[in-house]
């Protein structure tokens, strides 16, 4: 039996790997590290006030 490093799938499958490794941290390192996102003071407020709306217990199921 040959070591598993010297099997000619497994080393494809490892190169493939590696590959794609790179590219989506390419992509990460190019589009994705510097965005920042600023929360709107009004989007935040409303958010948090219908979840608080929504987690009393007399509160309604949904509305229609």
């Amino acid at each position: 039996m040959r070591p598993l490093i010297q099997d000619r799938t497994v080393r494809h499958v490892a190169v493939v790997v590696a590959i794609k490794l790179c590219v989506l941290t390419v992509l990460w390192w190019a589009f994705i590290r510097d965005a920042r996102i600023e929360p709107d003071p009004g989007q935040v407020a409303s958010a948090v006030l219908h979840a608080a709306a929504l987690s009393e217990p007399d509160a309604r199921e949904g509305t229609p």
